[in-house]
């Protein structure tokens, strides 16, 4: 297959200002890396994060994106398991050490010297990328649709956040209803869970989305829920919501906090922590949770409501998000 020198890509060479749409060397694979053609890419609030520089230390400059699905063109002279014409998923997690005592106890997503897709290592907002071959998903054909995109982080943290719950819980309410709380909502219910979704107050389309899905209640975040949850999920990034979330929980409830960054948690009365409820935050994925949710997406049939741009919008879909005005996912079609 003859490549292109150069490809299109939105660059972020400074913190806080707008991504720059440029004409970039189409980059190389490493001797472990794969060369991969993006279908498409979603946009992620964590991409928000950096490009406004609330996650600190992202290497500038920097091809923001993790949400990727493409098509595998060249492969590295130690890569042996995936092939051109394979097609792949890179999520968020892109490297790690395989040394440290998290790599070696089944805990990667704790790694003391991991890379991050689109934050410490280019990402998918271009027309080309690399990518470690052991840290990519090889996706089966249903997944060559760019609406899939979103399910490499949205999907694979909902995810996450709900393994951590508990496999014992019923009533989940989710905080924070986009893109992760859309995919997860539809694997919960499959599950005989009941959802009961918060939203921003006067969000009524949200709370629509929310009971067209499945919700047994929506409302805002201010309000309690008819009946007590044995879960909460907090998506949305705002440390406020921690308090409120404990206050909706039963005794023994959880509380996940599903994002990589958060506003400050307030202060509040040991009463609402007490009766043994917790608090845990969900820190990157593992690649055993992208298989074992690519293998159940096999038995569960999501969908993921998506908006489309093309790759030069990225900015606007930023945008968009910032003013909370994306229902479902966004994703970047990448030609």
């Amino acid at each position: 297959m003859d490549l292109p020198d150069t490809m299109h890509a939105m660059v972020l060479e400074k913190a806080g200002e707008p991504l720059l749409y440029k004409t970039v060397p189409v980059p190389q694979p490493g001797e472990n890396q794969v060369l991969i053609k993006v279908h498409a890419c979603g946009v992620c609030r964590t991409d928000l994060h950096i490009v406004d520089g609330e996650l600190k230390n992202a290497k500038l400059p920097l091809i923001p994106g993790h949400e990727i699905v493409g098509t595998v063109v060249m492969v590295g002279v130690k890569t042996n398991v995936l092939q051109p014409g394979m097609l792949v998923g890179v999520p968020w997690l892109g490297y790690t050490c395989g040394q440290c005592v998290y790599c070696r106890t089944g805990r990667e997503n704790l790694c003391d010297a991991p890379l991050f897709t689109g934050y410490t290592i280019d990402g998918g907002y271009a027309q080309y990328t690399v990518a470690d071959s052991a840290f990519c998903i090889q996706l089966p054909e249903i997944f060559n649709n760019p609406a899939c995109a979103p399910l490499l982080c949205a999907g694979l943290i909902g995810y996450r956040s709900l393994k951590l719950a508990g496999s014992n819980v019923n009533n989940i309410g989710i905080y924070g209803f986009g893109a992760a709380a859309h995919i997860i909502t539809q694997i919960a219910i499959s599950q005989g869970k009941k959802i009961y979704a918060f939203t921003r107050e006067g969000d009524l389309e949200s709370q629509h989305f929310a009971s067209s899905l499945g919700a047994v209640w929506s409302g805002h975040s201010g309000q309690l829920p008819p009946e007590k949850l044995d879960a909460a999920l907090v998506f949305a990034p705002v440390g406020e919501l921690v308090p409120i979330a404990l206050q909706a929980v039963d005794k023994g409830g959880t509380v996940v906090c599903g994002g990589i960054h958060m506003s400050d948690i307030p202060s509040f009365p040991y009463q609402i922590l007490w009766e043994e409820r917790r608090i845990l935050s969900v820190a990157n994925l593992t690649r055993d949770d992208a298989k074992e949710f690519i293998g159940m997406l096999g038995q569960v049939p999501v969908t993921t409501q998506a908006t489309f741009f093309p790759l030069n919008e990225a900015n606007t879909v930023l945008n968009a998000l910032r003013e909370g005005s994306i229902t479902g996912a966004a994703v970047l079609l990448i030609n």
